[in-house]
């Protein structure tokens, strides 16, 4: 269970000023917790410590910073339990998905551990010419500084980790505004970072308000900020950042193609774990199936079926798929949604039901491509199905979006792998599989409004640094 009340971490230590935060169980709609909320004198502490703490970090050996993140993981392995739990009440997500976010939270840790001592650079010859004879060079890549973070509601534990670990790996101190739906997961990472030697001003984790949330994007000490959330908000932290490096990760509305020659069997139960896991609400859920004509009417008997099956309910029942949005709200909206595709005329061919915060696993087809539930990001359990005639025409339609982060593509023909990967314009192309598959070491973002940069823990780890050049003149022999 939660604990009563959190505080926040300024400079590696708690503070427990307020309990100004109510935390909701997102099922019940009970006040689950507490927590301590930072006012804008907090968060400019925290800036101020992180700063300070910018040559102990860089200076800290990478095998203390391994040392560092082998203890979280330890910690993380056993309070396993407990960690999926909060996550069950905070954000409501189903045990089953909780435990899973767990399980990457630790292996994100993981990696970062093996990642932080192989931190190096490259030994080059620069004789490429008469005027260069005598030359040698090499670079190293050295920790860019203070970072800031931004984390979202869907995944508190692992897209927080996503930045807090890559920045310990690379020697680069931190703050950390985790989303105020859900800000237990990135504290309880706080209370174990807590527990180790690293530099005091290392990291500061602080839920707040808006009104001081501007000092994550606008503070010049800051040398790099990385968000995760919505288009507008991140579009507009970037205007807003200055000189500061930016990450952005934006989300999508994520499509999957399955061609005529595929298993629809393994395709339909991929299909219906892309787009109902964690209710839903992942950026990368499946949003959009273009389907081909050939297999179009087998593949929705089937779809169809697969989804009636899924029990929606209370998260902390083992059988629960699809637990509650992080709000009502969020549930109205995408009713709405519905109601428009509808009234455009789109068909649902399964579920569309709301009860409070929970919405059935819907299925909809015949919906034009310009209405919300196509064009924009869904964040919930609601897929559209399509039917295209040749593969050309589905990638044409896979790319008639202003999103671009990940496609599956059900397919057994080698051409139209090489050409998906070729025409497609996302980040990442998965063969055989939905676009909701990600492990953790893998660079992930994507294009045009997806987002900039890419994460996955080496590649966050070289955003968060920077390479400096040593260049050698040998004088000619006299």
């Amino acid at each position: 269970m939660l604990a009563s009340s959190y505080p926040y971490y300024v400079a590696n230590r708690p503070e427990q000023p307020n309990l100004d935060l109510a935390v909701h169980d997102k099922y019940s709609g009970e006040v689950a917790t507490r927590v301590a909320l930072a006012d804008p004198e907090a968060i400019d502490r925290g800036i101020g410590a992180a700063a300070a703490a910018r040559e102990a970090m860089r200076k800290l050996p990478p095998f203390e910073r391994q040392r560092v993140l082998s203890h979280c993981v330890t910690r993380f392995t056993e309070r396993f339990e407990s960690l999926a739990e909060a996550l069950c009440v905070e954000a409501g997500k189903p045990i089953k998905d909780s435990r899973g976010e767990v399980t990457r939270l630790i292996e994100t840790f993981r990696i970062a551990a093996e990642e932080s001592v192989r931190v190096g650079g490259e030994v080059m010859n620069l004789e490429i010419s008469p005027r260069s004879k005598g030359y040698r060079g090499q670079y190293k890549r050295v920790p860019i500084g203070p970072c800031s973070f931004i984390s979202p509601f869907n995944f508190p534990l692992n897209l927080a980790a996503h930045k807090v670990a890559p920045a310990i790996a690379a020697g680069c101190p931190f703050v950390l505004k985790p989303a105020s739906l859900t800000p237990v997961g990135a504290l309880q990472i706080g209370e174990i970072l807590a527990e180790t030697e690293l530099p005091p001003g290392a990291f500061s984790i602080l839920p707040c308000r808006r009104d001081g949330a501007a000092l994550f994007t606008e503070d010049e000490r800051l040398k790099l900020l990385s968000f995760t959330g919505s288009p507008e908000v991140g579009w507009d932290l970037k205007a807003r950042a200055g000189k500061k490096k930016v990450v952005l990760e934006l989300g999508g509305n994520a499509a999957c193609v399955v061609d005529r020659d595929a298993d629809l069997d393994d395709a339909v139960s991929r299909l219906v774990f892309g787009a109902f896991y964690q209710s839903g609400q992942s950026c990368i859920g499946v949003q959009r199936i273009v389907a081909h004509e050939a297999i179009y009417d087998e593949l929705k008997t089937k779809l169809v079926a697969a989804t009636k099956r899924l029990q929606s309910g209370d998260p902390h029942d083992e059988a629960t798929f699809i637990g509650p949005l992080i709000s009502e709200k969020e549930a109205g909206r995408l009713e709405e949604w519905i109601r428009s595709a509808v009234s455009a005329g789109g068909k649902v061919i399964c579920g569309g039901e709301r009860s409070g915060a929970i919405l059935e696993a819907t299925l909809l087809e015949d919906v034009p491509r310009d209405q919300p539930i196509c064009a924009e990001e869904a964040f919930g359990p609601v897929a559209v199905l399509s039917r295209v005639s040749s593969f050309a025409e589905a990638l044409a339609e896979v790319n008639d979006s202003v999103y671009g982060l990940q496609t599956g593509i059900f397919t057994r023909d080698l051409y139209h792998m090489l050409q998906a990967w070729e025409d497609l314009e996302v980040g990442g192309v998965l063969i055989g599989d939905v676009p909701s598959w990600r492990v953790d070491h893998m660079p992930y973002g994507g294009v045009k409004e997806s987002g900039l940069g890419r994460e996955g823990v080496r590649f966050a780890m070289e955003d968060m640094t920077e390479i400096r050049n040593l260049v050698i003149r040998t004088p000619p022999a006299t």
